[in-house]
């Protein structure tokens, strides 16, 4: 699925989302090891974060040709600050209502208000599929991120114990939540 373009205004800067670009590859390449490396509330370390460009290629041309997810790139004044998405949850017909989110943003966009526009504006694109439920895992300690997941409407509905262990040998929790939409 392609999102269609559209701009907002975040304390008079300009924030354009849009989908993916081919000519966007390498610098999303850059993107999600500078991501991944400024906190530990991302799926991985920075240094784990090695796609190809040939990967990172096929994986923009994965989600333009979605029938069953969307990814959603944000640039502030020109800057790209972080992207949001959303998948359909695989397997059988019973989860069909059901699609899987997720939003990352570089340290330095938090905080402005970028990331509840960019998330309200996916969770829109979501509603207008007539999908009954969003799902999203916010690692323990992500205090904005899970305040901001439960103004729109996330609960919580369940944790995974220890579920990421860091280098440094301590661990966090992954809680689980979910939106219904009505």
């Amino acid at each position: 699925m392609i999102f269609e373009e559209r701009t907002f205004d975040i304390n008079g800067k300009e924030l354009v989302m849009r989908a993916p670009r081919e000519e966007d590859a390498e610098m999303l390449r850059q993107y999600i090891k500078k991501a991944c490396g400024e906190t530990r509330f991302l799926m991985a370390e920075g240094d784990e974060m090695d796609l190809s460009l040939e990967d990172e290629l096929a994986f923009i041309n994965s989600h333009r040709d979605s029938d069953s997810g969307m990814l959603i790139l944000g640039f502030l004044d020109g800057e790209h600050v972080g992207n949001c998405s959303f998948e359909k949850v695989s397997g059988s017909r019973r989860y069909a209502h059901r699609v899987s989110v997720g939003i990352a943003l570089l340290q330095k966009f938090t905080g402005q208000g970028v990331g509840k526009v960019m998330f309200g504006a996916m969770l829109e694109e979501i509603e207008k599929l007539g999908i009954e439920q969003a799902e999203l895992i916010v690692i323990e300690h992500n205090d904005r991120a899970k305040h901001m997941y439960e103004t729109f409407g996330f609960v919580e509905t369940g944790r995974r114990p220890d579920a990421n262990k860091y280098d440094d040998g301590t661990y966090a929790d992954d809680i689980l939540m979910t939106k219904f939409f009505e």
